[in-house]
Parts: C-alpha cells; structure tokens; sequence
C-alpha cells in the first residue's frame, strides 16, 4: 500500500482515468455555434509537475467536448508565470488533434504569477483578429477561461474590467491556494456562474463539466430561427430574446422598442480626464453605446456627434459623419483616451461654436430639429463654465448632465436645462450607472421626450408658407391692437397734464 502511494505516475493514472472517462462518454459534442475560446493557464512555480500534467489533461479532455473548426469553435491557450506565452493562437488550428499535440508538448513557465499580465496580453494579443479572432462585428462570443492556483503578484481588476468592457466573458477556475477576491475580481457577471474555485487539480472536471454544459446550453438558440432582434437566450428546452440595458421588449417577444417617431441632432461630450481611469474610460464608452441602442440613428432621424475632452478638446466624429447606429457604436470602441485635466467650459465652448453647425452635420434650424448636448464628467471642471453653459441654452440647445463619482453637483446643475430633476443624472461609480440609462431614454428618446412628433419640414413647402403668413398676420394684429392701446393711454395721460395746467 505505502509503494502505492510513494509511486506519483501511478497515482496520477488512476487520479486521471475517471475524468478522461468521464468527459469521454460525456455525450454527442455541443454544437456551440462560432466561439471564440482562450485558455489562460498559470504554470507558475507554484504549479506542481504533476498538477500542471492533470491541467495539461483537462484542457485535452475539454477539447473533445468542443465543436471545433474555423465556422465553429476556435481555441486557443496561453500560459503565464512571470512572462506570458502563446501556446498557439486562435487561428493557428482547425484540427482537435493539432491541438492536441500542442498542449502535450507544453513546458511550464515555473516563475512568478503575473495574472494581470495575462489577462492584458490575451485582450490585447491573444482575441485580436491578427491572431484568428473573429472581427468585433461578426458578435461572435469571445470567452476566456483563466485557470490559477495562488495569489496574483499584480493587479487584476482594472485590467479585467477592460476586457469584460471589451465584450469578453471570463471564468475564472481557482484551484486549491487561489485567492477567492482575486477570483471574483476577474470574472465576469453573475459570479455565481463565472468563479469556480476547487480544492485541488484533480477536482478540476468538476468546473469542466459544468462549462461543458453550460456551452451545452447555447445550441437551441443556434439551432433554430428565433428571430431576436438583439440577443438569443437558451433556457432548458426553451428560449428567449434580449434587449440591450435602456430598451423592452415589444408584445411580438422579438424586437426591440427604439426611438423611432422623432429626430433629433445629439451631441455627446465626454470626459477623457486623467481622473476618469483608463478601465473606466471602456465603461464610459459601453454606456455610450448602450444611448445608442435606443436611438434611431439614420441621416433623417437621429445624428449623432462625439467630442472627447481633457485640458483641450478632440471631436472624435461630427454628426454628419455615421448613418447607421453600428457604425456610431465601432466609432466609439475605437476612441482612445485622452487623459489630463478637465475643462468642461471649454469643451461646452467647442459644442456651441462647432458641433452644432451645419458643417459638421447638424440640420438647418429652420427645420426645427431639437439640438441635444450631453455632458458626460467625474470631477471639477479646471475652467469657467457658467458663460458657455448659459450660451447653449441660449442657442436652444437642450442640455443634460451626467455626473459619476466627484462630480459637482453644482456644475452638472449648471450645464444642465431646467429643470434640473429632468435634465441632470449621477451615479457614485462607474459600475453602476447603467441604471441612469431609463432616465435618459425618457428624455432624449423622441418619441416620449423633447423631439417627440417632430417633422422635418422644408420652409419653402407650401404649407409652411400658408402657417408662416398665418403666424405673420396674427403677431401683426396683435401688435396694431397693442399700438392701439398704447396711443389710447398717451392720449389719457396728455389729457391730464392738459387739466392740471
């Protein structure tokens, strides 16, 4: 019994048989639809040889689960210590056996635990399209699966909440002296389906069965026309459609409500201060998009503008540029960060001056289309507000403000139109101000806001002539009756100077 026990190769055959057994005859592979799959593995040195041999052998058993191909489920794996290593690339094979071969041929790192690293080289490297992901507008699922056994030797969260802004979906495994807050840090939302931890390798299976079954999950909405105008959900024998956060769903359980009777010019002012965070800046950005989603953006209905500012100002795209909202949303993923100060009055400056001409894409005013300013900051501006902020309500631009974190109140007010409960919003994090997205929809949208029945009218229509000439007579009577009036009391007033004499 004790040269059983001392002998680790024979321990590790009989550790490893149930599970390859058992991911064996664990049923007909999943028919996922296209995924993009990256395994992130740790092989620090804290990773035992025959720990890391049983994680090479999980990912072997996972694969055979997977419906594999380059219209399928591309797969690729990386491995970190102290420096990460591609492994191979998403694009690098189509064949399960290629992949294979590959992953048994792997030598761990045996370094330090730079997480954070790899999560940084997988969103910027490892999902790109150079490496065989697929382009962001083919909506193709991009998930990373992150398999870890101790504590990061650096930070974790600011990097992972730029991937998961970045539309990646993250697991995150953590086997036997993982740190749980770290886990949790990584992983994407709701936790409870996202972090796994367990309490050694060859406890592994349990977390690849679970993700087996839960890509298991996905195949009745890629097997059948459901038809949703945003997102296809499977549940069970059963599905469902999604909208975006800001939009319901319509009584035909499909489409999805926008902004449609209405048009309007927005123009989106955001703050790309140093105080803002680079992490943050992606969530700012989603936010943006998510505005967009309930919009209905067309060179006839609602134009959209984006100006980024700092301690100068950047129009990232005018209103005239972009006729479609997916061409508006790939615009704002592509803004990079400004960073610096913060001068809001001079960025409300630029608004006023540039972004609402006609050169830059806004209608003509005699079209009476609403103009609509959104300031988006975190902090205190470094410049004077007050004279721009009048200037654009001045201009008949509706202003709203949206403030999260250090915001001043005082100076979202100030940008704001009145009143203030209707026109200004603030959230005290960034994570959570997908929550003021309700509140702006019912007060930009068109149709239940301040463009709603707008009609694009040319003012040389004839009907616009007979209302303007009706609109003339009318002001001209009502001012030969003010006259009128006005000559009657001179004519009393003379009369009593007369009598006093």
């Amino acid at each position: 019994m004790r040269g059983l026990l001392c002998s680790p190769r024979l321990m590790l055959l009989l550790l490893l048989q149930p599970w390859e057994s058992q991911l064996q005859f664990a049923g007909p592979r999943c028919r996922t639809g296209p995924l993009d799959l990256v395994f992130v593995i740790d092989s620090s040195r804290s990773v035992r040889p025959f720990e890391f041999e049983t994680m090479r052998q999980f990912l072997v058993g996972l694969l055979r689960g997977l419906d594999v191909g380059p219209n399928a489920t591309r797969v690729g794996v990386i491995q970190y210590s102290s420096q990460v290593q591609s492994v191979f690339r998403l694009g690098a094979f189509s064949r399960r056996e290629d992949m294979e071969r590959a992953i048994r041929a792997l030598v761990p790192l045996a370094q330090g635990t730079m997480t954070g690293l790899a999560i940084q080289y997988a969103m910027n490297v490892a999902f790109s399209v150079a490496e065989g992901a697929r382009p962001p507008e083919a909506r193709v699922p991009r998930i990373a699966v992150i398999v870890t056994d101790g504590r990061p030797q650096d930070r974790v969260a600011e990097v992972a909440a730029q991937a998961r802004a970045r539309g990646i979906e993250i697991y995150a495994v953590g086997v036997q002296r993982a740190d749980v807050g770290s886990l949790r840090a990584m992983a994407s939302p709701p936790l409870d389906e996202h972090v796994f931890l367990v309490e050694s390798f060859d406890l592994i299976q349990e977390f690849g069965l679970q993700f087996q079954g839960r890509l298991c999950a996905r195949d009745l909405c890629n097997g059948v026309d459901h038809g949703c105008e945003f997102q296809c959900v499977s549940e069970g024998l059963s599905y469902r459609c999604l909208c975006p956060e800001g939009q319901q769903l319509q009584a035909d359980g499909k489409s999805c409500n926008r902004c449609r009777e209405g048009h309007v010019d927005l123009v989106l002012l955001v703050d790309g201060s140093k105080s803002v965070r680079p992490q943050n800046f992606e969530l700012v950005k989603r936010f943006v998009n998510q505005i967009v989603d309930f919009l209905d953006v067309s060179p006839e209905g609602t134009r959209v503008g984006l100006v980024q500012f700092s301690s100068r100002v950047r129009t990232e795209f005018p209103l005239g540029r972009y006729g479609t909202a997916a061409e508006v949303k790939q615009a704002v993923l592509a803004v990079e960060y400004m960073e610096r100060g913060t001068m809001t009055g001079l960025a409300l400056r630029h608004m006023v001056e540039h972004s609402f001409s006609e050169a830059q894409g806004a209608r003509p005013r005699a079209l009476n289309v609403p103009r609509v300013g959104l300031v988006f900051t975190d902090g205190r501006s470094q410049d004077d507000i007050s004279v721009w902020a009048a200037r654009a309500k001045e201009e008949g631009i509706v202003m709203y403000a949206v403030g999260v974190g250090k915001a001043v109140e005082e100076e979202l007010r100030q940008i704001a139109s009145e009143p203030a409960e209707l026109h200004v919003s603030y959230s005290p994090d960034f994570g959570s101000m997908t929550h003021l997205l309700e509140n702006l929809r019912g007060s930009i949208c068109p149709e239940e806001g301040i463009g709603a029945g707008t009609e694009l009218r040319s003012p040389c229509e004839c009907e616009s002539l007979v209302e303007f000439q009706g609109r003339t007579l009318g002001a001209l009577e009502k001012l030969t009756q003010n006259l009128a009036q006005l000559a009657a009391r001179l004519e009393d007033l003379e009369n009593q100077l007369a009598s006093q004499k």
